[in-house]
């Protein structure tokens, strides 16, 4: 009899998780970000477009609810609970792993629509990419993985630096996997690798100060939420204290930061729009695989580049996708 009450409370909770709003009469998406409101109108477009494609448009036959964490991890868990309480049909988590393990802690019932940077099986969100199983799948963008390729190509463009610091967030469950795979690719490139941590703006400052009194010949920042949010203090920053530096997403350069390598995140974003809406019209997401970028993205500001005194190879230029002159 328990296992039955179990069964009986569990199919009744997906039943309401999948209702449409008593009072606008249309099924409600919600969007769980690590990120802030104002750092996130790409992600909001992107959502948007990508339920559009599904056949879903805001307002008429979805609405949206946004619970945004500015950058405060331990806000996630709360926020993730009051979705789940507003009794969304889908649940969208955008801002990396942190906001898909909240969702995630906070339902086993309300289908849940991922965008994560590193493996969603090994942190325990689907069985499988093929298989995910559970309530959960989604797109993984493996920003952690491109970590080595960032540092090979910082190499490239600035080859008398010898001395290298990644910038990471302690708080980012994915720390530990960036800096590791790092420190295999400095040491095949002769390479000295500094990890420093900032999960507070102070210690961004601080960071820098522990660069400059080192001599850091140049700098990586970690794939974190946190991290892309202050991307306007961290560019400036570089730029005064004249340390080349490489990022994982294009909004770092299109702010004035020197390069950027990695997986397109608008079309991820997109893609998970996509799933949400497909959800909506029936399908479970433990029969949707996880999907994995097919776009990846090289760019380059020649501004900044000159500011440095530094010279861009051509072998780095024919393969930049965007630059900035």
């Amino acid at each position: 009899m328990r296992w039955r009450a179990v069964g009986i409370a569990a199919c009744a909770l997906l039943v309401q998780s999948a209702t449409v709003s008593a009072q606008t009469g249309v099924p409600v998406v919600g969007l769980l970000s690590s990120r802030s409101e104002a750092d996130s109108q790409t992600v909001v477009e992107d959502l948007r477009k990508g339920l559009d494609e599904a056949g879903y448009a805001e307002p008429g036959s979805v609405l949206i609810e946004y619970r945004w964490a500015d950058g405060r991890y331990d806000r996630l868990q709360g926020l993730a609970a009051e979705l789940v309480r507003r009794n969304v049909a889908v649940l969208a988590t955008t801002g990396g792993i942190v906001s898909a393990l909240a969702a995630k802690e906070a339902t086993s019932v309300v289908p849940i629509v991922f965008t994560v940077g590193d493996d969603p099986v090994r942190h325990g969100l689907v069985g499988s990419l093929n298989r995910p199983g559970g309530n959960a799948t989604g797109v993984v963008i493996m920003a952690a993985d491109l970590g080595s390729k960032r540092l090979e190509l910082v190499h490239e463009m600035v080859p008398s630096a010898s001395h290298v610091v990644i910038l990471v967030n302690p708080a980012n469950p994915n720390m530990n996997a960036q800096a590791g795979g790092l420190r295999d690719t400095a040491s095949k490139l002769g390479l000295r690798l500094t990890v420093l941590s900032a999960s507070h703006e102070p210690e961004i400052d601080s960071a820098f100060e522990t660069m400059a009194r080192e001599g850091a010949g140049a700098l990586l920042v970690g794939a974190d939420p946190f991290l892309h949010s202050r991307r306007d203090r961290i560019v400036a920053l570089a730029a005064t204290h004249r340390v080349p530096a490489i990022y994982e997403d294009s909004e770092f350069v299109r702010a004035g930061g020197l390069a950027s390598y990695g997986p397109s995140r608008r079309d991820a974003v997109r893609l998970v729009g996509v799933y949400a809406g497909r959800i909506l019209a029936g399908a479970r997401p433990q029969d949707l695989p996880v999907q994995a970028p097919t776009k990846f993205e090289m760019a380059v500001n020649l501004r900044t580049a000159g500011a440095l005194g530094i010279e861009i190879p051509p072998t780095v230029m024919v393969r930049a996708d965007e630059v900035i002159e």
